[in-house]
Protein backbone atom coordinates (compact mmCIF):
# COMPACT_ATOMS: atom_id res chain seq x y z
CA UNK A 1 0.00 0.00 0.00
CA UNK A 2 1.24 3.87 -0.06
CA UNK A 3 3.43 5.55 1.86
CA UNK A 4 1.12 8.32 3.02
CA UNK A 5 3.09 11.77 5.29
CA UNK A 6 0.93 14.48 6.15
CA UNK A 7 2.14 17.65 6.88
CA UNK A 8 -0.25 19.27 9.36
CA UNK A 9 -1.75 16.83 11.95
CA UNK A 10 -5.64 18.86 11.99
CA UNK A 11 -9.66 17.92 12.44
CA UNK A 12 -9.47 17.23 8.40
CA UNK A 13 -6.09 14.81 8.24
CA UNK A 14 -7.30 12.91 11.26
CA UNK A 15 -10.66 12.45 9.34
CA UNK A 16 -8.70 11.48 6.30
CA UNK A 17 -6.39 8.58 8.16
CA UNK A 18 -9.41 7.44 10.45
CA UNK A 19 -11.51 7.02 7.59
CA UNK A 20 -8.60 4.84 5.72
CA UNK A 21 -8.07 2.89 8.12
CA UNK A 22 -11.57 2.07 8.53
CA UNK A 23 -11.91 1.41 4.90
CA UNK A 24 -8.54 -0.88 4.25
CA UNK A 25 -7.08 1.71 1.93
CA UNK A 26 -4.22 2.56 4.24
CA UNK A 27 -2.53 0.57 7.02
CA UNK A 28 -1.48 2.43 10.51
CA UNK A 29 2.21 1.59 9.54
CA UNK A 30 2.12 3.27 6.36
CA UNK A 31 0.79 7.08 7.26
CA UNK A 32 3.21 9.11 9.05
CA UNK A 33 2.45 12.90 9.84
CA UNK A 34 4.00 15.65 11.23
CA UNK A 35 2.68 19.35 13.10
CA UNK A 36 3.79 21.95 14.75
CA UNK A 37 2.01 20.59 17.83
CA UNK A 38 3.54 17.96 19.02
CA UNK A 39 1.41 16.88 21.59
CA UNK A 40 -0.87 16.45 18.55
CA UNK A 41 1.15 14.16 16.46
CA UNK A 42 1.70 12.33 19.70
CA UNK A 43 -1.95 11.60 20.45
CA UNK A 44 -2.37 10.63 17.09
CA UNK A 45 -0.26 8.01 16.95
CA UNK A 46 -0.97 6.59 19.82
CA UNK A 47 -4.97 6.78 18.94
CA UNK A 48 -4.11 5.20 15.50
CA UNK A 49 -0.62 3.43 15.91
CA UNK A 50 0.66 5.01 13.12
CA UNK A 51 4.37 4.19 11.53
CA UNK A 52 7.12 5.98 10.98
CA UNK A 53 8.02 9.02 14.01
CA UNK A 54 10.92 10.68 12.51
CA UNK A 55 8.87 13.43 10.20
CA UNK A 56 12.24 13.58 7.94
CA UNK A 57 12.40 9.54 7.10
CA UNK A 58 8.87 9.55 6.84
CA UNK A 59 8.50 12.14 4.30
CA UNK A 60 11.33 11.00 2.54
CA UNK A 61 9.77 7.37 2.07
CA UNK A 62 6.59 8.99 1.04
CA UNK A 63 4.98 8.31 -2.54
CA UNK A 64 2.61 10.64 -1.31
CA UNK A 65 3.07 13.89 1.09
CA UNK A 66 -0.40 15.51 1.60
CA UNK A 67 -0.20 19.51 2.78
CA UNK A 68 -2.93 20.25 5.23
CA UNK A 69 -1.91 23.16 6.23
CA UNK A 70 -3.82 26.35 6.68
CA UNK A 71 -4.16 28.87 4.13
CA UNK A 72 -2.44 31.36 6.20
CA UNK A 73 0.45 29.29 7.59
CA UNK A 74 3.83 29.90 6.00
CA UNK A 75 3.72 27.37 2.38
CA UNK A 76 6.93 28.66 1.21
CA UNK A 77 8.87 27.84 4.01
CA UNK A 78 7.46 24.24 3.92
CA UNK A 79 8.14 23.84 0.12
CA UNK A 80 11.47 25.07 0.80
CA UNK A 81 12.10 22.43 3.43
CA UNK A 82 10.26 19.57 1.87
CA UNK A 83 11.13 19.56 -1.65
CA UNK A 84 14.63 18.92 -1.72
CA UNK A 85 13.35 15.48 0.67
CA UNK A 86 10.50 14.54 -1.94
CA UNK A 87 11.42 11.00 -3.32
CA UNK A 88 11.49 10.64 -7.10
CA UNK A 89 7.91 10.57 -8.47
CA UNK A 90 6.54 11.45 -5.31
CA UNK A 91 3.15 13.38 -5.44
CA UNK A 92 2.10 16.50 -3.36
CA UNK A 93 -1.46 16.22 -2.44
CA UNK A 94 -2.33 19.99 -1.50
CA UNK A 95 -6.05 20.08 0.84
CA UNK A 96 -4.90 23.95 1.24
CA UNK A 97 -8.15 25.88 0.17
CA UNK A 98 -7.76 28.68 -2.05
CA UNK A 99 -3.92 27.53 -3.27
CA UNK A 100 -3.31 27.00 -7.41
CA UNK A 101 -1.74 24.57 -8.98
CA UNK A 102 0.02 27.84 -10.38
CA UNK A 103 1.31 28.35 -6.99
CA UNK A 104 2.28 24.68 -5.99
CA UNK A 105 4.21 24.54 -9.23
CA UNK A 106 6.36 27.53 -8.87
CA UNK A 107 6.91 26.31 -4.49
CA UNK A 108 6.97 22.24 -5.35
CA UNK A 109 8.44 22.79 -8.94
CA UNK A 110 6.90 22.29 -12.64
CA UNK A 111 8.00 18.73 -12.26
CA UNK A 112 6.82 17.23 -9.26
CA UNK A 113 3.28 15.32 -9.91
CA UNK A 114 0.52 17.57 -7.78
CA UNK A 115 -2.39 16.97 -6.80
CA UNK A 116 -5.20 19.79 -5.12
CA UNK A 117 -7.71 18.55 -3.36
CA UNK A 118 -11.09 19.95 -2.30
CA UNK A 119 -12.00 17.21 0.61
CA UNK A 120 -15.39 16.13 1.09
CA UNK A 121 -16.91 16.75 4.80
CA UNK A 122 -18.84 13.16 4.89
CA UNK A 123 -15.06 11.07 5.00
CA UNK A 124 -16.76 8.45 7.82
CA UNK A 125 -20.10 7.78 5.47
CA UNK A 126 -17.97 6.83 2.34
CA UNK A 127 -20.41 9.19 1.10
CA UNK A 128 -19.54 12.57 -0.27
CA UNK A 129 -17.15 13.72 -3.64
CA UNK A 130 -13.51 15.34 -3.41
CA UNK A 131 -13.08 17.54 -5.76
CA UNK A 132 -9.50 17.05 -7.78
CA UNK A 133 -7.57 19.00 -9.75
CA UNK A 134 -4.22 17.19 -11.66
CA UNK A 135 -0.87 19.01 -12.85
CA UNK A 136 0.61 18.00 -15.99
CA UNK A 137 2.58 15.44 -13.89
CA UNK A 138 -0.02 13.56 -12.23
CA UNK A 139 -1.92 10.98 -12.68
CA UNK A 140 -5.49 9.79 -11.34
CA UNK A 141 -4.28 6.03 -11.02
CA UNK A 142 -0.81 7.69 -8.47
CA UNK A 143 -3.77 9.27 -6.19
CA UNK A 144 -7.01 7.29 -6.36
CA UNK A 145 -6.35 4.51 -4.22
CA UNK A 146 -5.94 6.93 -1.27
CA UNK A 147 -9.07 9.08 -2.38
CA UNK A 148 -11.00 6.98 -2.47
CA UNK A 149 -10.29 5.49 1.44
CA UNK A 150 -12.39 8.45 2.22
CA UNK A 151 -15.54 8.85 -0.28
CA UNK A 152 -15.90 9.43 -4.13
CA UNK A 153 -13.93 11.55 -6.36
CA UNK A 154 -14.52 14.31 -9.06
CA UNK A 155 -12.11 15.31 -11.45
CA UNK A 156 -12.69 19.01 -12.20
CA UNK A 157 -10.46 21.46 -14.65
CA UNK A 158 -9.32 23.80 -11.92
CA UNK A 159 -11.62 26.79 -13.15
CA UNK A 160 -14.37 24.57 -12.08
CA UNK A 161 -13.05 23.95 -7.94
CA UNK A 162 -14.52 26.53 -6.76
CA UNK A 163 -18.13 26.28 -7.74
CA UNK A 164 -17.78 22.62 -6.76
CA UNK A 165 -16.59 23.74 -3.51
CA UNK A 166 -19.46 26.12 -2.72
CA UNK A 167 -22.09 23.76 -4.25
CA UNK A 168 -20.45 20.21 -3.56
CA UNK A 169 -18.62 20.73 -0.34
CA UNK A 170 -21.07 23.12 1.15
CA UNK A 171 -23.60 21.21 -0.14
CA UNK A 172 -24.51 18.88 3.80
CA UNK A 173 -24.78 22.20 4.89
CA UNK A 174 -27.70 22.79 3.01
CA UNK A 175 -29.18 19.32 3.80
CA UNK A 176 -29.01 19.86 7.50
CA UNK A 177 -30.58 22.89 7.40
CA UNK A 178 -33.06 21.27 5.32
CA UNK A 179 -33.75 18.38 7.91
CA UNK A 180 -33.69 20.88 10.70
CA UNK A 181 -36.10 22.52 9.43
CA UNK A 182 -37.88 19.72 7.98
CA UNK A 183 -38.66 17.91 11.52
CA UNK A 184 -39.32 21.22 13.12
CA UNK A 185 -42.36 21.58 10.88
CA UNK A 186 -43.27 18.22 12.13
CA UNK A 187 -43.02 19.30 15.93
CA UNK A 188 -44.97 22.03 14.61
CA UNK A 189 -47.56 20.27 13.68
CA UNK A 190 -48.18 18.06 16.57
CA UNK A 191 -45.38 15.01 16.46
CA UNK A 192 -42.61 14.72 18.98
CA UNK A 193 -39.19 15.59 18.03
CA UNK A 194 -38.37 12.14 17.84
CA UNK A 195 -41.31 10.91 15.81
CA UNK A 196 -40.46 13.85 12.99
CA UNK A 197 -36.75 13.38 13.84
CA UNK A 198 -37.53 9.40 12.41
CA UNK A 199 -39.56 10.28 9.67
CA UNK A 200 -37.84 13.35 8.02
CA UNK A 201 -34.43 10.42 8.17
CA UNK A 202 -36.23 7.92 6.46
CA UNK A 203 -38.28 10.46 3.91
CA UNK A 204 -34.82 11.70 2.78
CA UNK A 205 -33.22 8.31 2.81
CA UNK A 206 -36.20 6.09 0.57
CA UNK A 207 -36.58 9.53 -1.90
CA UNK A 208 -32.87 9.38 -2.57
CA UNK A 209 -33.48 5.43 -3.26
CA UNK A 210 -36.25 6.27 -5.64
CA UNK A 211 -34.48 8.26 -7.31
CA UNK A 212 -31.60 6.07 -8.21
CA UNK A 213 -33.89 2.99 -8.32
CA UNK A 214 -36.27 4.92 -10.87
CA UNK A 215 -34.12 6.89 -12.67
CA UNK A 216 -36.54 9.54 -12.69
CA UNK A 217 -36.46 13.01 -12.80
CA UNK A 218 -37.10 14.58 -9.46
CA UNK A 219 -40.13 16.27 -11.00
CA UNK A 220 -41.78 13.01 -12.12
CA UNK A 221 -41.97 11.81 -9.00
CA UNK A 222 -43.15 14.82 -7.51
CA UNK A 223 -46.03 14.42 -10.71
CA UNK A 224 -47.28 10.64 -9.73
CA UNK A 225 -46.73 11.51 -5.33
CA UNK A 226 -49.29 14.01 -5.89
CA UNK A 227 -52.81 13.17 -6.44
CA UNK A 228 -55.12 16.91 -7.86
CA UNK A 229 -56.04 19.66 -4.92
CA UNK A 230 -54.54 16.49 -2.82
CA UNK A 231 -52.49 16.96 0.43
CA UNK A 232 -49.21 17.02 -0.99
CA UNK A 233 -49.97 19.29 -4.05
CA UNK A 234 -51.62 21.99 -1.20
CA UNK A 235 -48.02 21.68 0.74
CA UNK A 236 -45.69 22.24 -2.23
CA UNK A 237 -47.85 25.51 -3.31
CA UNK A 238 -47.11 26.72 -0.21
CA UNK A 239 -43.37 26.30 -0.75
CA UNK A 240 -43.04 27.75 -3.68
CA UNK A 241 -44.51 30.53 -2.27
CA UNK A 242 -41.28 30.67 0.33
CA UNK A 243 -38.87 31.58 -2.55
CA UNK A 244 -37.46 28.39 -1.55
CA UNK A 245 -35.61 27.40 -4.96
CA UNK A 246 -34.72 30.51 -5.66
CA UNK A 247 -33.54 30.79 -2.07
CA UNK A 248 -31.15 27.88 -1.98
CA UNK A 249 -29.79 28.55 -5.53
CA UNK A 250 -28.95 32.24 -3.80
CA UNK A 251 -27.04 30.90 -0.48
CA UNK A 252 -25.09 28.50 -3.37
CA UNK A 253 -24.03 31.06 -5.31
CA UNK A 254 -23.09 32.85 -2.15
CA UNK A 255 -20.91 29.99 -1.00
CA UNK A 256 -18.99 30.07 -4.38
CA UNK A 257 -18.51 33.77 -4.16
CA UNK A 258 -16.64 33.47 -1.30
CA UNK A 259 -14.87 30.38 -2.05
CA UNK A 260 -13.06 32.78 -4.93
CA UNK A 261 -13.12 35.56 -2.52
CA UNK A 262 -10.76 33.13 0.25
CA UNK A 263 -8.62 32.51 -2.81
CA UNK A 264 -8.01 35.96 -3.47
CA UNK A 265 -6.51 36.32 -0.12
CA UNK A 266 -9.75 38.64 1.17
Amino acid sequence: MTQVHFIGAGQMAEAIVRASLSAGTLRAEAVSLEDIDAARVGLLHQRYQLGERNSTQALSNASLVVLGIRPQDDLAAVAKRVRPLLAPGATVVSLIAGVTLETLEALFGTDTPIARVIPNTLTDTGFGYSGVVLNAHARSEQVDPFLTGFGKVLYLPESQIDIFTGFGIAGPNYIYYFIESFTDAGVLAGLSRAQASEVVLENLLGSVAMLRHSQKHPRQLLDINNSPAGVGMHGLYELNNSDFAAGLQRSVLAAVKRTRELGAGE
